[in-house]
């Protein structure tokens, strides 16, 4: 089954490596692709955001299970999903991609500081990627602005890391132009990646509980998993209706 859905977003049913074989390809060819990574809080985002479902329908051209609560609902609905693949991982290999292949980025979202270490860490570690722009998320121009100006630095890959929909709504007007660059939003990852926030140690991620991780460091996260208990719900309500076809 090449596309698995849960409460309406069509998920790649692929496991890292198939989708890393098939982004080089995309990449080389220079060909627009816009990859959303969706965990159970965007798919209730969407559930909710008539035209952010759109952007998922209409606009992404991959879309990947961040979340072990996506894995878990796809094995509930009885269309099991290869594999979890982790936004973060997704970048962080997706960078190392660029640094072998000299390629233009251009990196937007975060904090200014955040940007400005993630700036200094591609400076120190990532010497071959071509940096053509880094700027935070806290602009006030129109999206269709920043898209344009996005545009005219002809990146290879655009990483966007403004929380959702935001991301996706800026990097789909870059998909609608078909720009021949592999656009991602990556939500918190900048953080991650230069070193300001840690990362779950590899037995929270072995074992899926890097989002519980996440909150007992930072307990301000507790309203944002509210939606957990909600999506639960919507999934077993979606496999009761299933039951009844």
């Amino acid at each position: 089954m090449d596309k698995v859905a849960v409460l309406g977003v069509n998920f790649d049913n692929k496991n890292f490596e198939q989708f890393k074989n098939e982004l080089v390809k995309r990449i080389d060819a220079h060909q627009s692709t816009l990859i959303v990574t969706a965990n159970p809080e965007i798919v209730m985002t969407a559930n909710e955001n008539p035209e952010f479902m759109k952007i998922l329908h209409s606009d992404a051209d991959y879309i990947t299970p961040d979340g072990i609560g996506i894995v878990k609902a796809a094995q509930m609905l009885g269309t099991p999903l290869k594999q979890r693949v982790t936004g973060y991982d997704l970048f962080a290999w997706l960078m190392q991609r660029a640094n072998q292949c000299k390629l233009r980025v251009f990196l937007i979202g975060a904090k200014p500081e955040v940007i400005q270490a993630v700036k200094a860490k591609v400076a120190r570690d990532y010497k071959q990627i071509q940096l053509v722009g880094a700027r935070d998320g806290y602009f006030s121009e129109d999206l269709e602005v920043v898209a344009y100006q996005i545009a005219k630095t002809k990146p290879d890959l655009v990483f966007a890391a403004l929380g959702s929909p935001r991301q996706e709504q800026l990097l789909a007007l870059l998909r609608r132009q078909d720009l021949p660059a592999l656009m991602m939003g990556v939500g918190g990852s900048f953080d991650v990646f230069s070193g300001m926030v840690k990362r779950a140690p590899e037995f929270w991620q072995k074992n899926h509980l890097e989002w519980f991780y996440r909150l007992v460091k930072n307990p301000t996260r507790f309203k944002r998993m509210l939606v957990l208990p909600k999506f639960v719900s919507k999934v077993r309500q979606s496999k009761k209706e299933r039951k009844k076809l």
